[in-house]
């Protein structure tokens, strides 16, 4: 049962999304450090909607319609500033070799938020995790909470895979300013797909 959570899991993770963007843009911008702590950030951003639904609180906040619309739509602004933030020189794409990287923290940051603010993640966890759930568990908290461990690491080894290839490339884009230029298009459309498919949520 853990091995087929483990390979569904790398499926779902894999399949790119919010965090992987993110991660990648982090490792275009700054190099490989700052990709794995933006997966690092990503990955804790998914403590909270693992924890929700492990205690039941994702039920509620998918039975409260207003609770529910007020996430949802403070993800798609997140993510539209994003996207706004990817066109500007200074913003989150930004890929200058002389310039200072943005803090740790403020990477951190920005990676538990884009998680934090997208509600699917607790609906994905409470329709996801009891699949793999023994019939009649006499005490499912503890076998959720591990699955939910699996998942994260599962989520930050492949985000690290991605930021890393990411950076590897970030010479060859810095040799190219048009490359730069359509990359921040292509980034800032990304998010703004991804924006529009959180309004779809239901």
């Amino acid at each position: 049962m853990t091995a087929e959570f483990l390979i569904t899991s790398l499926i779902i993770v894999a399949s790119p999304g919010t965090g992987v963007v993110y991660t990648v843009a982090a490792g275009l911008a700054h190099g490989w450090r700052a990709s794995i702590v933006a997966a690092f950030g990503c990955t804790l951003g998914i403590v909270p909607h693992m924890l929700a639904a492990v205690t039941g609180l994702a039920a509620l906040l998918h039975e409260s319609i207003l609770a529910f619309e007020i996430v949802k739509y403070c993800g798609v602004a997140y993510l539209l500033w994003m996207a706004w933030s990817s066109l500007q020189s200074s913003g989150v794409l930004c890929i200058e070799l002389n310039k200072a990287p943005r803090s740790p923290g403020s990477v951190i940051l920005s990676g538990i938020l884009l998680n934090f603010l997208n509600p699917k993640l607790s609906i994905f966890f409470l329709a996801f995790l009891p699949q793999f759930l023994a019939p009649r568990e006499p005490n499912p908290m503890p076998r959720m909470l591990q699955l939910s461990l699996i998942f994260m690491a599962v989520t930050f080894a492949v985000f690290i895979i991605y930021g890393v290839f990411s950076a590897s490339v970030r010479n060859h884009v810095l040799e190219r300013p048009a490359v730069l230029r359509r990359m921040r298009y292509v980034f800032s459309t990304a998010f703004v797909l991804l924006a529009a498919r959180l309004v779809w949520l239901h």
